[in-house]
């Protein structure tokens, strides 16, 4: 008689914590989630013409010379790749990311060759994630030049683009300027159409 009544207790307390924490919990969260920040709940999608195509938060592969480019991705397969998020896990003093950063150099130098400004870091380096969206006011500056050429564009206005998509430091003082990629491109391509 005693296993069995605390039996029924153990199964009753799974069943009260299930809905407690599974459910409850759960519900509770993603409402609180989609009043105050429904944007963010339903992963930041970026839409273009009424279509979906992509959220500011995961970066993609733009190599279209008239595009801005992001950060290099160490995905698994393929750049950007969501399944394998992760980055190379290369230390600074790598041969191996000294020769991918040195290539990336190259790759970029090649792209635009009239350009002989430093090249900012966070064009040749991977973030952790391998997803990284966004990239310094300093990178796409570099980049708007090539941009231009590519589009037939003033490379004033793209200076200007830039500015209007520079994100500021979060809470004002933690982390940099940023400018989210897809979000740029999406506004080139709004640009180009006027």
């Amino acid at each position: 008689m005693n296993i069995r009544k605390t039996l029924v207790r153990s199964l009753l307390m799974l069943l009260v914590l299930t809905l407690l924490c599974g459910v409850l919990y759960t519900l509770a969260v993603t409402g609180v989630a989609q009043l105050f920040f429904p944007r963010q709940a339903n992963g930041s999608i970026i839409q273009k013409n009424g279509t979906a195509v992509g959220s500011s938060l995961i970066g993609q592969n733009f190599t279209d010379p008239g595009y801005f480019w992001g950060r290099p991705s160490a995905t698994a397969d393929y750049p950007y790749n969501v399944l394998a998020s992760a980055g190379s896990n290369l230390s600074v003093t790598s041969g191996d990311e000294a020769a991918a950063v040195q290539a990336r150099i190259a790759y970029l130098r090649d792209a635009d060759p009239g350009n002989e400004a430093a090249v900012p870091v966070d064009l040749v380096t991977a973030s952790a994630s391998g997803m990284d969206p966004d990239i310094s006011v300093a990178g796409a500056l570099y980049q708007a030049g090539r941009v231009a050429r590519a589009r037939g564009l003033a490379a004033d206005s793209l200076a200007k683009l830039v500015a209007e998509h520079t994100q500021g430091r979060f809470l004002g003082i933690f982390g940099e300027e940023r400018v989210n990629v897809l979000e740029l491109n999406i506004a080139l391509d709004a640009l180009a159409r006027q």
